[in-house]
Parts: structure tokens; C-alpha cells; sequence
């Protein structure tokens, strides 16, 4: 008997990094996929198979070239594709959370509102419109505090200020970040209450609104601005018990509230010095840049695997832990310039526990710092018997890489 295979509609950035691996594991769960991005110069579905259309959030524009199409899933790649593939599911009759709460776990004024008005515990916050004046507004505001466009992520545009001043440059340095993007999120500014403390990220998986625990890690490097850039996780959490129980309880809590009921879950959060935990950020994605690939090592499963196989209903299979601890290094962007050169990455390779260096950016490439931009030179991956090797493996790997930067000046004369 021929069995009919499983047609997964994944709706993506035609340059998302995320496109070869979720292809790679429908490849290998037998699904066939079918490729929707925006543009018209893109290879991606012609390797692929699939759609390119002028704009994504064109959904009927899209509905009506693929009323001829069936299929039993849609999946977004990221924060931006995900209510738009959640439009695009309800639709067509397919399981999905509902698209007002993607929309809201992307949005982190609309996020901030709804969680605040559930008493859940959420920095202090306020709207900043930049189209009017700000002196009083800002002379108003409890420093320090956070201040955060509306939509990017990666920590793009986000920027600790301590005074109405600072405060100022800041709101200057976003507004032409944001100037570009649609509609109110090209003048609209959060500004939160600065929460002191250390940071966990949670990945998780809703199924019928109840959600499994894959992972929980610690960010070990502090995150005190004035710029917010991410480098180490590690897992398993070395956090007590009962705090990684309130922050589990606390994200559950938050995705009923948004209306998540179903589909993966990358959650941020701050345990203050007093031990109260704080939502950050609960987006219905999985966790960024090549991160994934850390679930291999500590899970036995591969991250994509497990996001299609609960797009399809079907039930998440691990396979026996490899290791009991892994991590991986982001490994920042150290100044503004072009990349000449990565040196040290045979003796990065070679420290005990690494088990890849992945340099993501190519040589003679422009460089672009936080908070305008929004890129890592690569990623360093660990696994081992304990979250401390681990990150000792970790920062070993990085001191032993020297990264060559040119100046943009000099490159251009």
C-alpha cells in the first residue's frame, strides 16, 4: 500500500537561515513541503518547491494563488511569518492558534497590556510616541529603564537608559531604526522599568494548551545593558527547583493568556535579586540563530523534527540523551567594520567538550554592532556531563578566536 505523505505549508523569509533546516527535517520525517516567500529573486523554491509572492501579508492575495493546494499544516519560520501563517491555517480550516494571539505575542505593547491586565508580573511600562514632543514624557520616566521598538527582535534597537538625557539619544538612535517599518511601529517606543537580575530562556511545546518542557537555560553573562546582546545558554538550568518551577508555572500561565494552544514556545524571563521572576518575552517561535542544534546533543530530538511532527498532531519522540548538558555561544559582533578574518578556529575546535564552530558570516562582510544591528558572527556548541564544563568548554573556545575587523573607512579608501 502507498501511503500519501503529509503536505506542510511553510511560510518563510526567503534568506531565513531557518529554510534548509526545517527542509532537511521534513526530508527525514517523509513530509512533503511546499515553500511560501516574499520576493522574486529568490532560489529558495526553486530548490525547494513552492510560492514566492510580493508580499506575505498579502493573505488573500496568497489564499486565492493557493486555493488549488491542500495541505494538513502551515508552520512561520519566526516572529514575523508566524501570525501570518496562523492567518493563512484558520483560513483553510486547519488546526492553528488563533492568529489575534500570535499577533499579540509578537507585539510587545499589546503583550505587556494583556499580561498587566492578568496581574502577571510585568516590568512597569509606557508608550513613547515619537511623532510628539518628549521632554515631558521623558522627564517623567523612572530611571533606569528599558526602551525597545515595538516588534524587532534579537535584541535590535533595545537600549538601557539611567536619565531623560541618555533617554533622548536613545529615542533619536531607535526612531531611525524603526522609520522603515508599517503602520504605528515606525514612531511607537516601549519604555519598561529596568528589572535588575539574571536571565533564563524557556523552549517549550504546546499541545492542546499544555505545554512540555524542552529546555530551560541559564544565561550566565550579565545582561545590564547599556545594549542587550546575548551570548551564552546553557542547559540544564542551575537555578533552584522551585524557581524553575515558577518560571514554568509563569509561562503556562502567559500562554493561556495570549491564547497559545498549540506549537513551539521561546520564552524570556528575569529573577530579580529577590527571587521574583519576570516575563520578558513569550513568542510562539523557537529559539534563534542555529540554537536548535543543542537539542540534538541533550534531547536526542531535533528541535524542527519536533515543531513538525506537533504542526501534524503528532506525538514528540526523543531518542536517548546523548549528553546531560549542553550550550551554545553566540558569538557577538566585537566592533562596527568589515570581517577580514577569523583566526584560532582550529584550537577553538579542539577544546574539550566543543562540538562545533560555526562561522555564519563571510569574510568582507559589513559588521554591524548592537543596538542597530542584529546579526552574530557565528555559534560555538558544547555538550558534556554538567552545565559548568560546559560553559567552561564554551568561554575557552571563544578566548582561543582572534576576529579580524577592517574599519569601513579603510575599506572604502
Amino acid at each position: 500500500m502507498c501511503l500519501i505523505a503529509p503536505r506542510l505549508l511553510f511560510v518563510s523569509p526567503s534568506n531565513s537561515y531557518r529554510i534548509a533546516s526545517f527542509l532537511n527535517a521534513c526530508q527525514r520525517l517523509a513530509v512533503d513541503v511546499f515553500l511560501l516567500t516574499e520576493g522574486q529573486h529568490s532560489l529558495a523554491t526553486q530548490w525547494a518547491g513552492g510560492l514566492q509572492v510580493k508580499s506575505l501579508a498579502d493573505t488573500d492575495n496568497v489564499l486565492s494563488l493557493l486555493a488549488a493546494e491542500k495541505f494538513d499544516a502551515v508552520l512561520g519560520s519566526d516572529d514575523a511569518t508566524v501570525p501570518i501563517a496562523a492567518t493563512l491555517a484558520t483560513a483553510m480550516g486547519l488546526s492553528s492558534n488563533d492568529p489575534l494571539a500570535a499577533r499579540l505575542s509578537r507585539r510587545k505593547d499589546l503583550a505587556r497590556a494583556a499580561l498587566f491586565q492578568h496581574a502577571l508580573p510585568v516590568p512597569d511600562h509606557t508608550l513613547i510616541d515619537l511623532s510628539q514632543p518628549l521632554s515631558a514624557l521623558l522627564s517623567s520616566l523612572v530611571y533606569p529603564c528599558v526602551l525597545k521598538p515595538l516588534t524587532l527582535s534579537g535584541s535590535q534597537g533595545v537600549i538601557r537608559v539611567n536619565s531623560a538625557d541618555e533617554a533622548r539619544s536613545a529615542c533619536l538612535r531607535i526612531a531611525r531604526l524603526i522609520s522603515t517599518l508599517p503602520g504605528e511601529e515606525s514612531h511607537l517606543l516601549l519604555a519598561e522599568c529596568y528589572i535588575p537580575g539574571v536571565e533564563v530562556a524557556v523552549e517549550g511545546m504546546l499541545t492542546a494548551g499544555k505545554m512540555e518542557l524542552l529546555a530551560c537555560f541559564d544565561k550566565p553573562d550579565p545582561l545590564e545593558g547599556p545594549y542587550f546582546e546575548e551570548t551564552l545558554y546553557v542547559a540544564p538550568s542551575r537555578l533552584p527547583a522551585v524557581t524553575q518551577q515558577e518560571i514554568v508555572k509563569i509561562v503556562n500561565e502567559v500562554c493561556v493568556v495570549y491564547g497559545i494552544r498549540q506549537g513551539p514556545v521561546h520564552a524570556e524571563l528575569r529573577i530579580d535579586p529577590s527571587g521574583k521572576v519576570w516575563v520578558l518575552e513569550v513568542a510562539m517561535r523557537t529559539i534563534g540563530g542555529l540554537c536548535a542544534q543543542i537539542f540534538e546533543w541533550i534531547s536526542g530530538a531535533s528541535l524542527e523534527e519536533a515543531v513538525i511532527q506537533n504542526s501534524l498532531q503528532r506525538p514528540l519522540v526523543c531518542a536517548e540523551r546523548r549528553y546531560p548538558a549542553g550550550g551554545v555561544m553566540m558569538i557577538p559582533v566585537p566592533k562596527e567594520g568589515v570581517l577580514r578574518r577569523v583566526e584560532g578556529l582550529r584550537q577553538a575546535k579542539a577544546v574539550t567538550h566543543i562540538t562545533e564552530v560555526a562561522i555564519s558570516v563571510r569574510d568582507g562582510y559589513r559588521l554591524i554592532p548592537l543596538p542597530e544591528g542584529n546579526q552574530y558572527l557565528g555559534f560555538i556548541f558544547a555538550a558534556a556531563k554538567d552545565a559548568a564544563s560546559v560553559e567552561h568548554a564554551l568561554r575557552t573556545a571563544h578566548d582561543c578566536l582572534t576576529i579580524v575587523v577592517a574599519p569601513l573607512w579603510h575599506v572604502q579608501h
